[in-house]
């Protein structure tokens, strides 16, 4: 067993209030893939400008921020949201869902796309390999938070968390979702879309590694207590949620080079 390091949550208090680490990594998320994209925009022939990607992260991070929280709360909370209306609005309390998240951003990237008069598929295949910075800074937060552990276990990296009334021996999930999907992820689609990609591919990459990597993840990861497993005794409602990204992914890939080969 590996000691928990036990990192104070709160970073920096100041009177009353108190900054936490996990809202320090969301900046990071968001100044990380600013960025990369004013990097990405300097080759980009001048389709994209320093401008249009400080827009692109603002309507990125109100995508992330409206999103993962209505997605948790109809997700992961819907009977809670059915008793108390006025639940979705309590963010103090907690509670974020990526595939919401993900559903607030491509709504918000349709409509960056309609005030810049882009293609939402070019914004998304652009902004795709900078996701995966905020991923990962939200799955290091989630462990200094010592919230969204893994499962019992008795492998020799494994960890007690404080905030667990069980203190059992569990996998360090967080740290398993940091490499997947954040380390793993972006050196996959940065390499990836380094060459001139037919359109749908990138965002067809992502959607398709990222829910993979969440389903394996999810075998490791504790599920939700109030949800528990849906079906066959491993089922979880992330894996629920990152099938239809897998299938549609492949889709979205398939597409782009069947569409690229019948145009030349």
């Amino acid at each position: 067993m590996i000691d928990y390091p036990n990192i104070d949550p709160v970073a920096v208090s100041l009177g009353p209030i108190s900054v936490h680490w996990y809202g320090i990594m969301y900046l990071i998320g968001f100044a990380g893939a600013y960025l990369l994209g004013a990097y990405k925009a300097k080759y980009s022939n001048g389709t994209w400008t320093k401008d249009q990607i400080s827009d692109v992260i603002f309507y990125g991070a109100m995508g992330v921020i409206l999103g993962g929280r209505i997605g948790y709360v109809f997700f992961y909370q819907f009977d809670g949201l059915i008793r108390d209306p006025l639940s979705l609005f309590r963010i103090w309390e907690g509670g974020m869902s990526f595939h919401g998240g993900l559903l607030g951003v491509i709504v918000a990237m349709w409509l960056f796309g309609r005030r810049y008069k882009k293609h939402p598929i070019d914004v998304t295949d652009f902004i795709a390999p900078l996701v995966p910075i905020g991923l990962g800074a939200g799955r290091i937060g989630n462990f200094i938070g010592g919230e969204l552990w893994g499962k019992a276990t008795d492998v020799s990296w494994g960890m007690v968390f404080p905030n667990d009334p069980s203190q059992l021996v569990r996998h360090p999930s967080q740290l398993y979702q940091f490499a997947l999907e954040g380390v793993a992820l972006f050196a996959i689609l940065w390499l990836f879309s380094q060459k001139k990609r037919p359109r749908y591919c990138v965002s067809g990459a992502f959607l398709l590694f990222y829910g993979l990597f969440r389903i394996v993840v999810e075998f490791f990861r504790q599920p939700d207590a109030h949800i528990g497993y849906l079906a066959f005794g491993w089922l979880t409602q992330g894996q629920l949620l990152s099938l239809p990204m897998v299938l549609g992914g492949i889709g979205l890939i398939v597409y782009s080079y069947k569409a690229m080969a019948s145009n030349k």
